[in-house]
This record gives C-alpha cells, structure tokens and sequence, in this order.
C-alpha cells in the first residue's frame, strides 16, 4: 500500500486584526489531525486565554534566557512584546509525525521556512485597510494611536507575502476556512509526500 508521509507543518502569518488566531482554532476544530504549537510571550493574557492552551505566558527575562540557551526555533519582538516557538516542543510534534499548526509573526514565518523546508506557509489578510481597522477597533483594547500603529506595521508586513506559499483573504471566516483546508488537501498530494522509492517498492 501506498503511503503518503505524515505530519505537516503549517505556518500562518497575518497582520493584527486579519483574523488568523480564529482561523487557527477553526481548523482545529474541523481538523482534528492538527495539534497547535503554543508560544511563549511576554504579553499578559487576554480575557479568556489560557495558560499552555492559547500560549506560555513569562516574564521579559525568562524569554532572554530562553533564547540565550538557543530554545527557540523562531522568535521575534512584535509590537512591543516578545514571541517564540519552542524547538523542543516543535521537533517532538514532528518526530510523533504530527500535523502542526503555527500562528507566528512574518519573521517568524521566513526563519520557520530556512529551518523546516517542508512547511507550507499561508498569509492572511483582511479584505480591505477600513475593515482592518474596524475589527482592531472592536477589540476595545486599544486607544486610536495604538490601532493606527498596528495598520501601519500591518502594511510594512505585507513585504513579506513573497515568501509565503499561499495568500487568503479572510472576507468571511468559513470561506477562509474552506481556502486552508483546500490547500491542506493539496499538500498531502504533492508527490514528496510520497517517496517514490517506496511507491516502486510497494507489493500493495
């Protein structure tokens, strides 16, 4: 029998606002093969985010050292606050051969490409610079110069979108979703994914 090789690993970037951590957690859902790659920050936590679940939660100095022990697979400071991906905990997902979803920065993105050549890589973005701007605004989070901040880091990240491997624009959530899975399904069948040594050896 033919088999495809297990565990993908799918990257996603957007910028603040695009939708990508309700993206994450719907494929989740509807994908029960993912697990999620929890970050570590030095943010506090939003109402409803739970420790190990939405992401580590630490201190400015503990991220330092986590980082001068060479911990982190990617990390980068966004808007302010520090963001990583855990090696360890990265590599033990792929070696159970794992489908992982990560929510990363474009930087992120890029360092997660050079290390793991076989991740597949999705920016997001919102249909427009107004509907951008009105979904950080009914986050009620933040004060009008902090949301035109992030507009404005919004469209310097677009710079990145070269390097990603498939562009969404999230108009609409479950169209979205439809998109991420399509370009899942797509993945699985790109013929690397089954080595051609194995298809010739087969008996099945």
């Amino acid at each position: 029998m033919f088999k495809k090789k297990k565990g993908l690993i799918v990257a996603i970037s957007a910028p603040s606002g695009a939708g990508k951590t309700t993206l994450c957690k719907r494929l989740l859902q509807s994908s029960p093969s993912f697990i999620f790659s929890v970050s570590f920050t030095t943010r506090h936590p939003r109402k409803n985010e739970i420790e190990g679940v939405d992401y580590y939660f630490v201190s400015r100095e503990e991220f330092q050292k986590m980082v001068d022990a060479r911990k982190f697979v990617e990390w980068a400071e966004v808007h302010g606050q520090l963001y990583g991906t855990s090696a360890n905990l990265l590599n033990k997902a792929i070696e159970a051969e794992k489908d992982v979803v990560l929510e990363v920065d474009v930087k992120g993105g890029t360092q997660i490409k050079k290390n793991y050549p076989q991740a597949v890589l999705v920016f997001l973005l919102p249909p427009s610079w107004q509907e951008l701007e009105k979904r950080l605004r009914s986050r009620r989070t933040e004060d009008y110069e902090r949301v035109k901040e992030r507009i404005k880091q919004a469209k310097k990240e677009i710079d990145y979108a070269p390097y990603y491997d498939y562009l969404i624009i999230n108009d609409d959530i479950n169209r979205a979703l439809d998109d991420l899975i399509a370009i899942i399904r797509a993945e699985r069948c790109r013929m690397n994914r089954v080595p051609l040594e194995e298809m010739r050896d087969s008996e099945g």
